[in-house]
């Protein structure tokens, strides 16, 4: 008789072999394991958790909702806290007269996204216009379809076969220029390759052109020059090509402005949101469609093909709406921009550690890239694993961050991203620089 492995636990985790701590509650910014540990949440879970831990506004309305009517089947009904949020985030959409498709997250969001420009074309007997454009320092998500539209070669590497071969173009990364030049002189040849690309492609097989407004876990917050934005606005408008802004981590106040194609006055034809939209109490992302794009649907008294279980959830809905209550009574969008600037001033401070070699971002999202040799920027070989070294001794002293890797060259390249909850305070700058000071500390003494 086989004797069955032991197994301590029947949960699929992401990563076998790492012992994950348990968390058993939130508070504010601070979360605790099953231990009694606590942990200062520098990372919002993945810049998620905007409005902080312990919302009774929000878990009431999701309880209320929930007794009241928790589901809807959204291709045969409509609801009522759907049909609210959608009017107050349309408001909120840097377009006029925009209007609203509900998903569960941020990858769905991004795969109705690319359906919607598909059929778009499609029935406006342009049946050619089916490539995406997307950025080589990317991330849109796990499905198939976003992770097509994904650059980061680590999350595509495995999955190479199974993905579409849409191109991608180099990113506003001015640390590392792709094309070894500096800003001014280079002539914005980052925003120039997207017209270079439609132009090879061919404009008549080009439907969109997907990117963050500022790279997030991908490039480790990666905020491109002032005219960059402004410039591939233009060039998609010359080429009848949709521009679709993924601010599912930027969107609803993280970079200090509700949506952060704002700081360049650009407004797409549709964006992409999730993560903060709830502020993590239910699952939930969003599609804002400009009217253009919506009127040429209804004229054709046309549906869109298309549908997921959970979209518009009454639940995920209603928390949503606390939560944006809560981002506007408290000022959390401004709150964002004052401790965002507050926390570059303090982080400024790492770089005493010479492997500190660039840190960047806007309002409550940065990141800090770290390398071997800081004169020639030379990145720390990928098996070193520095920043889940990082990391790992962070969480340890009680601070969650995101690592990541591949940053300088696909492979190689490590970054730390940090996008706390909006509600963080001077204080909570103060200690989180303090942990990572210890923690690079620490880390110095190992690599040395």
């Amino acid at each position: 008789m086989m004797m069955k492995q032991a197994n301590p636990s029947t949960l699929f985790t992401l990563d076998p072999s790492r012992n994950y701590p348990v968390l058993v509650r939130g508070k504010g910014v601070y979360l605790y394991d099953d231990q009694g540990k606590q942990y200062l949440d520098a990372a919002a879970g993945i810049g998620v958790v905007a409005a902080g831990y312990g919302r009774k506004k929000i878990v009431t309305a999701m309880a209320a909702q929930a007794l009241e009517l928790p589901y809807v089947a959204s291709n045969i009904f409509g609801n009522v806290p759907a049909t609210r949020l959608a009017k107050r985030i349309a408001r909120l959409m840097p377009f006029d007269n925009a209007s609203i498709h509900f998903t569960s997250g941020g990858s769905e969001a991004v795969e109705a996204a690319i359906k919607i420009c598909r059929q778009y074309f499609f029935d406006r007997d342009m049946p050619d216009k089916h490539i995406l454009i997307g950025r080589q320092t990317s991330y849109h998500g796990a499905t198939l379809g976003a992770l097509s539209a994904t650059g980061y070669a680590g999350r595509r590497k495995k999955f190479l076969p199974l993905l579409l071969d849409w191109p991608h173009i180099p990113p506003a990364y001015c640390y590392r220029c792709p094309f070894d030049d500096t800003y001014p002189g280079c002539d914005l040849a980052c925003a120039h390759a997207l017209e270079k690309t439609i132009l090879e492609v061919g404009a008549k097989k080009v439907m969109g052109f997907i990117a963050e407004p500022i790279v997030g876990a991908a490039g480790g917050a990666l905020v491109p020059p002032p005219d960059y934005w402004p410039v591939i606005r233009d060039i998609c408008n010359r080429h009848e090509v949709l521009l679709i802004a993924d601010e599912v981590l930027t969107g609803f106040g993280r970079t200090g402005k509700l949506f952060a194609l704002e700081h360049w006055n650009v407004a797409p034809d549709l964006v992409v949101m999730a993560k903060g939209i709830s502020s993590g109490y239910a699952p939930l992302g969003a599609i804002g469609v400009n009217r253009s794009i919506r009127t040429f649907f209804e004229s054709k008294q046309m549906p869109l093909d298309h549908i997921f279980t959970f979209a518009a959830n009454p639940v995920s809905t209603s928390a949503a709406s606390a939560a944006l209550d809560i981002l506007e009574e408290e000022s959390l969008v401004r709150n964002a921009a004052v401790i965002g600037e507050y926390m570059f001033q303090r982080l400024e401070t790492l770089k005493k550690y010479a492997m500190v070699g660039d840190i960047r971002g806007l309002g409550l999202l940065a990141g800090i890239e770290f390398v071997r040799d800081i004169s020639m920027r030379t990145p720390f070989p990928h098996q070193a694993g520095i920043s889940k070294l990082i990391a790992g001794i962070a969480l340890k002293k009680g601070l969650v961050t995101y690592p990541g890797t591949g940053v300088a060259d696909g492979t190689a390249g490590d970054i730390l991203s940090l996008f706390p909850p909006l509600t963080f305070t001077r204080d909570h700058v103060d200690e989180m620089v303090k942990k990572l000071d210890a923690t690079l500390d620490e880390v110095t003494g190992i690599i040395t």
